[in-house]
């Protein structure tokens, strides 16, 4: 933890190339948004993570029981959310919310949104089952198509593997 936090705030520039320097750097700017320490920032990530990981986890678990739908799609999708805003103890809430509308992930962030919502009101009042099945699917597609928006040049590998497999 230590070894992060000295790399993170600069103190360790002659263990470091130019890349490490430009990372450290961005890693800072992005940190210094919010007022908390690093190390409570890192504990929220890693818990608010953690607790979308098992929700999802959990209502996977739960979708095999009977009239379990209801819930699987419930607990997905604040599984989901979790795992999305704890993104926030990281970068911060306005940083995030700045670089989810971007150009680049827009689309991306408006389907991911909307699938949210789509899935929790197929299940909660319209009460169809097969719809809320069809949200909970395309919310796993648009959050990983959102995901890779992320990490450069992995929409255009996909979209190539894709199109290789199809022809």
């Amino acid at each position: 933890m230590e070894k992060l936090r000295r790399v993170l705030s600069g103190q360790d520039d002659e263990e470091q190339g130019l890349t490490s320097q430009v990372l450290t750097r961005f890693f800072l700017k992005a940190l210094d948004t919010s007022s908390l320490s690093f190390s409570t920032r890192l504990k929220w990530f890693a818990i608010c993570f953690a607790s979308g990981v098992v929700f999802s986890i959990l209502g996977t678990g739960l979708l095999w029981l009977p009239g379990g739908l209801k819930l699987f799609a419930v607990f997905y999708t604040f599984g989901n959310i979790a795992a999305l805003a704890s993104t926030c103890f990281l970068m911060g809430p306005m940083k995030q919310l700045k670089k989810m509308f971007e150009a680049t992930r827009l689309l991306a962030t408006i389907v991911m949104i909307l699938c949210l919502i789509f899935t929790l009101c197929a299940a909660l009042w319209w009460h169809k089952k097969g719809l809320a099945l069809l949200f909970c699917i395309l919310q796993f597609l648009s959050m990983t198509w959102y995901s890779l928006s992320y990490i450069p040049f992995a929409r255009d590998a996909v979209i190539k593997c894709c199109s290789s497999l199809i022809s």
